[in-house]
């Protein structure tokens, strides 16, 4: 697929939501679009502002957020759900100035914009723009997403959310297998339901419906069952056109400055013999979470790569709460970082499995390099896409935060033994079908012209 861009010369905006898990899929999907012969111009909140040096083929428009000079006390700037309430109301009037502007220097073809930005589909009606959203989360999700609003009318959700029960259920909900009540539950996983999570995912439904279409970041193999409901309920046109990253080499917009030393320490290690550890860019941890990772991986006696972000465990800036005697136990088979290039890390021959939380960005990104997962989901979408990875494309194991003997256990397990293999063997397989979907005639490749041509209809 070339990379050149070709003639079209449209203009379109992009509006990312600023958190990590959401930047990178926008702007590579701005790339994408470019080589399409489109001009781009990429709206942003001054809050993790991009480094626009990175994409100097791009226009980038600043935008007031209202975050610095609120004095709103309920606003909790460590939770993401809050900063998202926040925002979806602060940027109402900077957003629509914004684009008016740009409409007056140049016609706009669309705006895209991030299904979490819902107040952005009220701006782009008021404004006669089409909008498109870019969902950055699985077609499954999605789907669970949609029937909350039911649950919720029903009582369940505050049921599961809100009573203390002995037993979280571990069947499927009706309708929506392989989804269990403990993996509802999971959902609100650190997260205060009275900032409004529910509203912030009714509102994302009911906008992403009133759109011109929807943009995901993955291939149609992966999820048939999830694309043909979607394209049924919702009534407007799906582009899986991913996965994102594999239309360029290695590229990243982190917000955390990227650890290279680790590619060399990974060039001495045997084939798939090192456990990738990282939890993404906003998980959190107590201290004896983070302990038992530690043991875990001490007593697992496998090589491994762990990712620790800095603020990632409460009340620590980095490493503080590593247990007295780990470093000695572990030697040098292991290697702590702040951060790394995992799209490179993952596609390194040493990687014999992925401990992850089970972010949409590093599943996918796993999948895409036939690599297993042990999923220890968070919060949020996570423990959906974990269940898809465990029960549906068996290309992982779950683990709760378990003990350090489990683990160790669980941990050898994929490495070592049968089961390993197996989950190994079909990520090889899934890894063949993101290959073909990106050529021509491929599922990814069709969808992206698709997408190519209702823009230029609009």
């Amino acid at each position: 697929m070339s990379n050149e861009p070709q003639p079209n010369n449209r203009r379109l905006a992009l509006f990312p939501l600023p958190f990590q898990g959401h930047i990178n899929p926008m702007h590579q999907l701005a790339n994408i679009l470019h080589t399409k012969g489109f001009k781009i111009t990429i709206i942003h909140t001054r809050f993790n502002s991009p480094n626009q040096s990175n994409y100097p083929q791009f226009t980038f428009k600043s935008i007031s957020d209202g975050l610095s000079e609120s004095k709103n006390k309920n606003l909790n700037p460590d939770n993401p759900n809050s900063v998202i309430n926040f925002l979806n109301k602060s940027c109402i009037d900077p957003l629509r100035d914004c684009l008016v502007k740009l409409q007056e220097e140049e016609p706009i073809a669309c705006l895209i914009s991030d299904a979490l930005w819902h107040f952005s589909q009220s701006v782009a009606d008021s404004l006669n723009l089409p909008r498109i959203v870019l969902r950055t989360s699985s077609m499954s999700c999605l789907l669970v997403y949609a029937a909350l609003p039911l649950l919720n009318k029903n009582g369940f959700l505050i049921k599961t959310i809100f009573e203390e029960e002995e037993e979280e259920d571990e069947e499927p909900i009706p309708d929506l297998s392989p989804i269990t009540e403990k993996d509802i539950l999971e959902i609100f996983n650190d997260v205060d339901c009275k900032d409004g999570v529910l509203d912030l995912i009714f509102s994302m439904i009911k906008t992403t419906k009133a759109a011109s279409g929807i943009i995901w970041n993955t291939f149609k193999e992966l999820e048939e069952p999830a694309f043909s409901a979607i394209t049924k309920d919702f009534c407007i046109p799906s582009f899986p056109i991913g996965p994102f990253h594999k239309y360029f080499p290695a590229s990243s917009s982190s917000l955390l400055e990227q650890d290279r030393s680790v590619m060399s320490w990974l060039d001495l290690q045997p084939v798939r013999s090192v456990v990738y550890v990282s939890f993404g860019s906003i998980a959190q941890m107590g201290e004896a979470e983070f302990s038992n990772m530690a043991w875990g991986l001490a007593k697992s006696k496998q090589r491994f790569l762990w990712v620790v972000r800095p603020g990632s465990v409460f009340g620590s800036e980095w490493l503080q709460y590593l247990p007295q005697g780990f470093i000695e136990e572990v030697g040098e088979r292991g290697c702590i970082v702040k951060w790394a290039p995992q799209q490179e890390v993952l596609a390194h021959g040493a990687i014999g499995v992925f401990w992850t939380h089970s972010g949409y960005n590093s599943t996918l990104e796993s999948i895409c390099e036939g690599v297993p997962m042990i999923c220890s989901p968070y919060a949020y979408d996570h423990p959906i896409i974990a269940r898809y990875v465990t029960d549906v494309w068996r290309v992982g194991v779950m683990l709760d935060k378990g003990k350090e003997e489990e683990i160790g256990k669980k941990v050898r397990s994929v490495i070592m033994e049968e089961e390993g293999s197996e989950m190994r063997q079909r990520s090889k397989f899934l890894q063949e079908k993101v290959n073909r979907s990106m050529k021509e005639g491929g599922s990814s490749y069709e969808s992206l012209e698709n997408l190519v041509d209702l823009i230029i209809s609009l």
